[in-house]
This record gives structure tokens, sequence and C-alpha cells, in this order.
């Protein structure tokens, strides 16, 4: 007969091995797309069911404390930037010559008048680090066998999100697809990692396409333009006052 105090330890760490596998597998697919730093330029078409319209952005990021965004186009909206710093997030506007630092609460509001919300394209919180992550299943997505793996916030974390569920492809640790719910449990949109291709010796989704829950017919694609990793960057270049001076 096996006793009680053999077993228990040895089920926790059957679960304690799966909850590190998981939060491994959620960082590899973190790091794939940022690498350590990054200078990225990309196209955002927001759609809707009467028009679409085109932003163009320039990225630049170090880690995940560290991001700056600086919108190319349309020519309205030329030199708008915005900053991350660590938990902080700050916004150029070049016509008012105003920085403003957004509050934790604008973090659900759109991004650009995209279905992004600003947390999805300045990540003010980390996957990694501000939730546990959990595998509770396996499914295959576009030909390809992905962890579906769940995450829930800690509850010393200051996120948005009540949920956020993530299938990640097991060969290539691609983020094909991301559910992301509010905190009373509801569906805000869906994400989808497309159109795999190498970019920069990186084999990594070139077009995220967002689509919201509640908006039938609505949908934002963001296509990575072109991308280089591992740049020469520092903490310094993400100040606020490069954030008013820059001129890419």
């Amino acid at each position: 007969m096996i006793r009680p105090q053999l077993i228990l330890p040895f089920l926790f760490s059957i679960t304690m091995l799966q909850a590190q596998s998981a939060r491994e597998i959620v960082q590899k697919a973190d790091e794939k797309l940022r690498g350590k730093s990054s200078i990225m330029e990309m196209k955002m078409t927001i759609v809707r069911p009467t028009w679409t319209r085109e932003v163009e952005l320039k990225s630049w990021s170090l880690g995940d404390n560290y991001a700056l965004m600086y919108i190319l186009a349309p020519s309205r909206d030329r030199g708008v930037v915005f900053l991350k710093r660590d938990k902080e997030i700050w916004n150029w506007q070049p016509s008012i010559e105003r920085m403003i630092k957004l509050p934790p609460s604008m973090m659900m509001q759109s991004w650009m008048g995209s279905d992004f919300k600003n947390d999805d394209m300045v990540r003010q919180s980390s996957i990694v680090n501000d939730f546990s992550q959990e595998i509770v299943g396996n499914e295959t997505i576009d030909g390809r066998e992905c962890y579906k793996i769940e995450l829930i916030p800690k509850e010393s974390a200051a996120v948005v999100w009540g949920k956020v569920i993530l299938w990640i492809d097991k060969k290539d640790y691609l983020e094909l697809k991301s559910e992301f719910y509010d905190e009373d449990g509801y569906l805000i949109h869906t994400m989808y990692g497309k159109s795999i291709k190498v970019m920069d010796n990186v084999l990594l989704p070139s077009v995220l396409e967002v689509i919201p829950a509640d908006d039938p017919g609505n949908k934002t694609l963001v296509e990575y333009v072109s991308v280089d990793f591992d740049v020469p960057l520092n903490e310094d270049f993400f100040s606020v006052q490069q954030a008013k001076r820059i001129k890419p």
C-alpha cells in the first residue's frame, strides 16, 4: 500500500513541473517575437463594414520593459509617439506639443481607433511575469500542433485582462491564436498569427489579425514590413526627451 505522504509530494512535483513548462513555453513565444531588442516597421489596416484606414508605424523595443512607437502615416498623425518605460506609458502629441502620461484605466481603450487595445500595443502587463500559466489542452491550428495555455493574472499584478488563452505552436513556439477576456469572463477579442515567414532569420507570424467579439464585420490587421532583432539599444533611448525629438 502506497502511503498518502508519499503520493502528495509526487503529485505536487508534477503540478510544479507543468506550471514551469507552461511558463517556459510562453516565455519562448514572447521572446521570439521581440528578441532581446528590436526595430520594426509595421502597417496597420483597420477594417470596418463601410471603410478601411491604414496606419504606418515604426517601433523600437528593449526587453519587455522598454518600447517606443512612432506614427509615420497618415500625415495628420505623423509624429505621435507612444513610450513605455517599465509600467509607465506616455503619449507625445506633437500638434499640441504635450506629453501625456496614460493611467492604467486607459489600457483597455482602443489604440489609434483600431480593434487593438492600448495594452496590446504597448504591453503594459507581462504575459510571463504578471500571469500564472497552465497547459489546459492540445489543439491543431492551421496544421500545426499547439499547446493551449491558460493565463490567470496574479493577485499582486495590475493587469487589464481577467484571463488570456494562448495557442502556441509546439515546434517553433509561434503564437497562433490568443483570446482575451475581461474580469467578468467575457471574451473581448481574438488575435490570430498568420502568414508565417522568416524575418531577420526568425520564423514568425508576419501578420496579426484582431477580431472583436461584439462587433461583426470589424477587424484590424498588423503586417510586419521589416524586422531587425538584437539591435544595439540602451535604456537611455527610451526617455521622455527622446520621444519628443525622435525623427525616424
